[in-house]
């Protein structure tokens, strides 16, 4: 399909992470771009400061006229939008060409040498370290991401003149499964998603699936371990921070004023002295795959030093809010118990000797119930825990599946459930040392009022 065919593009869920990326995209290539999502976010108010129309009600009648022609509109969705919405039966009914948000991204990085980043956490930090490093390179880059980049306040990096492209992988629903890279990192494969996936091992074997789509003269490079669950033709190369036998891994690590300075070893390269510019343990990993990608694409190892020194890392990605002597406030968009675990473990390196205090809003149903004992386990590692009620996303409430199964099931003398607007009162009331908020529904929203609050 020739999307050039198309003079306007309408996307529902726009308000998406992936999704605005690509309106974002075809605003910047003149299209006429409008959308639906179901809340107003600062997301979707940046898009409208932008010049996109965009409104909240899932009503045919106020999408604009402008795009009720079959043959210049296309209609791009996302796997969240419901079988039963209105203005996606209305667009079916009426014959327009439908894609999800996964397929169009597919058609677009075709046309480049696309640098692919999988894996059930880790990705959007790979992705936004990759393509920083490769934009300050001579051939620069082309960047759909998953998360803000702070260097560059957008889910996107465009570069018409560069013919690399990182986008970000997602395994939800398969979408990787519509790209085809030139090389494709993998930095996990824990279980997660099985509301879509039957088990982990059916999870697996979809890696296994990108994998395969990797072109003919491809790479792919993965966590040591993972290449276990591999079988291919073209070479695997692999990454650690702990094992001296991975291809590519580190040496020197020291943890220097609250920030990490190591050697990266590779095949024919040492780069010395590398200062990373975000915090936590587990970003020297992602730090290591992102720059193993981007030698591997054939960046100069100078750029990678001074690209992983100039990162300023990626929008609620163990981002600092507050960092005085008496109170430091992080937020994670960790969701999935390792991600807690490492999240976790990452301030506890930081700041040894303070007690942390985790707020911590749960993200779906289905996972909450899949993963009950690891959240557990992961949420005991905290000082103090304060839970928050499930964030639903796209699932109905699920019997017996609440956060105060959770909260029982935590090993935890010092915990608490709150609704929301008891969480300012209650944090004013207690001396926290340290904040560390955390989840992937709409906590977010909460992050400037616990900033105020202490400021």
């Amino acid at each position: 399909m020739n999307l050039s065919q198309f003079t306007h593009i309408y996307l529902l869920g726009i308000g998406g992470i992936g999704m605005s990326a690509l309106a974002r995209y075809f605003y910047a290539h003149k299209k006429t771009v409008a959308g639906y999502d179901r809340t107003s976010t600062t997301l979707t108010s940046l898009l409208i400061e932008e010049g996109i129309h965009i409104h909240f009600d899932d009503d045919f009648e106020q999408i604009p006229n402008t795009f009720l022609n079959k043959n210049t509109t296309l209609i791009i969705y996302t796997p969240a939008i419901p079988v039963g919405h209105k203005e996606l039966n209305f667009f079916k009914e009426k014959k327009y060409t439908i894609l999800k948000r996964s397929e169009v991204l597919g058609l677009i990085s075709h046309e480049k040498n696309c640098i692919a980043i999988a894996g059930t956490h880790g990705k959007t930090t790979v992705s936004s370290m990759a393509a920083h490093i490769l934009n300050q390179g001579k051939k620069g880059c082309n960047a759909f991401l998953g998360g803000i980049a702070s260097n560059y306040n957008s889910n996107l990096i465009l570069n018409e003149k560069s013919e690399n492209m990182v986008v970000e992988a997602d395994e939800f629903d398969r979408s990787f499964l519509h790209l085809a890279p030139n090389l494709a990192v993998i930095t996990s494969m824990d279980a997660d998603h099985l509301d879509i996936y039957s088990d982990h091992q059916s999870l697996k074997n979809s890696f296994q699936e990108f994998a395969n789509k990797v072109h003919p003269k491809g790479i792919i490079l993965v966590k040591q371990g993972l290449e276990k669950n591999l079988i291919s033709k073209l070479p695997i190369y692999t990454y650690s921070i702990d094992r001296t036998s991975s291809d590519f891994r580190i040496s020197n690590l020291q943890l220097i004023d609250g920030n990490y300075q190591f050697t990266l070893l590779g095949p024919n390269l040492k780069i010395e002295n590398i200062q990373l510019g975000m915090p936590g343990k587990l970003n020297v990993e992602n730090a290591v795959a992102a720059a193993a990608s981007a030698f591997l694409n054939g960046e100069d190892p100078e750029i990678i030093k001074k690209a992983l020194a100039s990162f300023k890392g990626v929008k609620r990605r163990m981002e600092f809010h507050i960092k005085r002597n008496d109170l430091v406030y992080l937020d994670d968009y960790a969701h999935h118990p390792e991600e807690l675990r490492a999240s976790i473990q990452s301030v506890k390196a930081l700041y040894p000797d303070k007690k942390i205090t985790g707020i911590f809003q749960p993200h779906l149903f289905s996972r909450t119930r899949d993963f009950l004992e690891g959240f557990a386990e992961s949420l005991a590692l905290l000082d103090t825990l304060i839970l928050l009620e499930i964030y639903p996303a796209r699932e109905e409430p699920i019997p017996g599946i609440n956060s105060t199964l959770l909260l029982n099931k935590t090993q935890l003398k010092n915990k608490i459930l709150l609704r929301k607007d008891e969480l300012i009162p209650y944090l004013k009331s207690h001396q926290a040392q340290i904040i560390l908020s955390l989840g992937a529904g709409d906590i977010d929203l909460l992050v400037d009022e616990i900033k105020k609050a202490f400021e």
